[in-house]
């Protein structure tokens, strides 16, 4: 599974970066997010630091460990995971769009094993789901970002 998105925030691309990787405040900044535990590295994200990330997802709670893998100081980072045998990895770059930043994030799915592509089979059916839940996290940031 695939899904990129975008969206256009009324912030300047320093705030928006840092309020996008500030991991301290993310439980407060997404609603989806219940939980966050930093494992390796500093709270506001940069290469290598690595957390536990528990979020509701279609009414049930899931917990990930992430990790970032790449990231340019208020450009883009990628932060990767490993679950039920499928590799994630979002991308996130951050554009000055006139007074503000656009936000663009790519998100993928790939299935490592057997199991996770006869999963990713029946979860075709919820992409259009978790395609809303992404696109609610950056509604999510968006709102902190331009909250004063």
């Amino acid at each position: 599974m695939k899904s990129q998105d975008s969206i256009s925030i009324n912030a300047d691309r320093k705030r928006v970066f840092a309020v996008f990787c500030d991991l301290d405040k993310a439980a407060a900044n997404v609603s989806a997010i219940t939980r966050i535990e930093v494992l390796t590295g500093p709270s506001q994200l940069n290469l290598g630091t690595k957390w536990r990330e528990t979020r509701t997802m279609f009414g049930k709670e899931a917990t990930e460990e992430m990790w970032v893998t790449g990231y340019e100081q208020d450009v883009s980072y990628v932060a990767e995971a490993e679950s039920r045998g499928t590799h994630y990895r979002s991308e996130y770059r951050f554009t000055p769009e006139g007074n503000g930043t656009r936000v663009d994030m790519t998100f993928e799915g790939t299935p490592l094993t057997v199991g996770a592509r006869l999963a990713g089979i029946l979860g075709a059916l919820f992409a259009g789901a978790a395609r809303k839940a992404l696109h609610q996290d950056l509604v999510d940031l968006k709102r902190a970002c331009e909250t004063a």
